[in-house]
Order: C-alpha cells, then sequence, then structure tokens
C-alpha cells in the first residue's frame, strides 16, 4: 500500500504509524534517499526487514528518532564531551557509532558492541519517531547489492508488494546518504 499524494499528509503518517505500531515495514523518505524501517523495540518486524532486504545480520542497522533520549535503552552512557560532540550535528545526516548496551538486540547491532545513531532533520522521519515515541530501524530502501532508491516507484520495483506500506514525500537536501563516525575514536567509517 503507499500513500497517494506527493505531499505527506498528516493522515499518511498517522497510517504509517499504526503500521510501525503493528509490526510492519514501511519505506519512507530521508534527507538523501528512500529508508526501510519498523520500531526498533519489535524484533520480530527487525527479522522480516533483514529478510525482505536479504540484509546479513551481522552487519547491523541504523537507530533514527526524534530525541536523544530515545536511544537511552540502546546504547550506553556517554562522556559529556562525546555527547556535546554528537548532539552540535544534529539534526542532520551525520551518523555516530556509540557503544551498546550489552542487552541491545544484535538484530540491531549486528557483530559489533556499539550501534549506529542519528537524529535525522527530515520531517517526516522526525514526525514518525516523535509520534511513535520511539527509535525507528532505518536502513536503505533497496535489496542488499541493488542501488538505493531515490523514489516510491523504485522502491515498488525491487520490493513489489512485500512493504506494508511506502509512504510517499520528498526526499532532503543531501544528496548521498548520511556520513558515518566513530563517536569514541573519530573515524569516519562511511563519507
Amino acid at each position: 500500500m503507499t500513500s497517494n499524494n506527493q505531499q505527506t499528509d498528516q493522515a499518511s503518517i498517522n497510517h504509517a504509524i499504526h503500521i510501525l505500531q503493528q509490526g510492519g515495514i514501511i519505506a519512507y523518505p530521508t534527507e538523501a534517499v528512500f529508508g526501510l524501517g519498523c520500531l526498533a523495540n519489535k524484533p520480530q518486524s527487525i527479522e522480516k526487514l533483514l529478510k525482505l532486504k536479504q540484509r546479513p545480520i551481522d552487519k547491523g542497522l541504523i537507530l533514527l528518532a526524534a530525541e536523544f533520549s530515545q536511544f537511552k535503552d540502546y546504547i550506553e552512557p556517554l562522556d559529556d564531551s562525546v555527547l556535546h560532540k554528537i548532539q552540535s550535528s544534529w539534526p542532520g545526516p551525520t551518523t555516530w557509532v556509540v557503544p551498546a548496551r550489552p542487552e541491545t538486540s544484535p538484530l540491531i547491532r549486528g557483530k559489533f558492541n556499539s550501534i549506529a545513531i542519528r537524529i535525522s532533520a527530515h520531517p517526516i522521519v522526525q514526525a514518525l519517531c516523535r509520534q511513535c515515541q520511539s527509535p525507528i530501524i532505518s536502513t536503505s530502501a533497496n535489496m542488499s547489492g541493488q542501488n538505493m532508491t531515490y523514489n516510491t516507484a523504485q522502491v515498488r520495483l525491487q520490493f513489489k508488494e512485500q512493504l506494508d506500506y511506502i509512504l510517499e514525500g520528498a526526499l532532503g537536501d543531501s544528496h548521498k546518504p548520511s556520513i558515518i563516525k566513530d563517536a569514541i575514536s573519530n573515524k569516519i567509517i562511511r563519507s
């Protein structure tokens, strides 16, 4: 199912939230590409997303949130200097890798003891996370190894009818996916 207008209205966002809360997988616009997501607290949904995308579990996924406090159940406490560095870059297209709590699911963190987190500047992502009161899993809306998707037609072409909902909307102003940095070492993982 797809929302039927390019301008994302509140009814479409509400429907996407309902789908997420029911354990569904949605596609949605981000700053640069379309993303696939589900709620981070729904392990069966994460498994479904990984299988659908044909993504190996050991790679890990990104968590998106509307505010930093939504990450507290997933990440270890951070030093003030690290926290300041991260928060001064948000909202925006920088994803930070931080130490994960031991109880954070390997479905999210993959083979790592860390987790990738970001507060998106995209208003649709902000609305989804804020209204769900939860971070959402984020990965690009493409099959592993395939081209990224920049519109709903490309999403439909790759996933056919396998997604629970495709949320229409304009991409942000970024021309490539977020930069990924390690918050402790400052190493750039993806530029």
